[in-house]
């Protein structure tokens, strides 16, 4: 990997920040340089999402519908209830591509854990 690596964070109401650190540092263990997290800007109110973040030593980073929607055509593994929610077919996913306004590929399609949701997409160089 040659690129910088973006994490998109999606999360049930109310997760915890443990539930949260511990998906994303099983699913993105090892790989640098991960420039923060990303999720939708629905999600700015959950205390677990920013304590996580705090955490773990990243920013966190809101992100429009619309900048998700503008990236649903590389979703990998679409949501339903996302889709009804936030009518957009992806958070974690879709966050982490639009990290780097859609010039990103995802390398680590959605995981799913304790109501929490995490993919990482590294960011294309061109």
């Amino acid at each position: 990997m040659s690129g910088r690596l973006a994490i998109g964070v999606g999360c049930r109401k109310g997760a915890s920040a443990e539930a949260i650190i511990r998906l994303v540092e099983a699913t993105a263990a090892g790989l640098t340089p991960v420039v923060g997290l990303f999720t939708i800007e629905d999600k700015r109110g959950e205390a677990g999402l920013n304590e996580a973040a705090e955490s773990l030593g990243l920013p966190l980073v809101f992100l429009s519908r619309g900048a998700l929607a503008a990236v649903v055509d590389r979703i990998v593994t679409p949501s339903p209830l996302a889709l009804a929610r936030f009518g957009v077919p992806s958070v974690a996913e879709a966050a982490a591509l639009a990290a780097f306004a859609g010039h990103a590929r995802l390398i680590i399609p959605r995981r799913a854990e304790e109501g929490v949701t995490v993919a990482v997409a590294e960011e294309i160089l061109e």
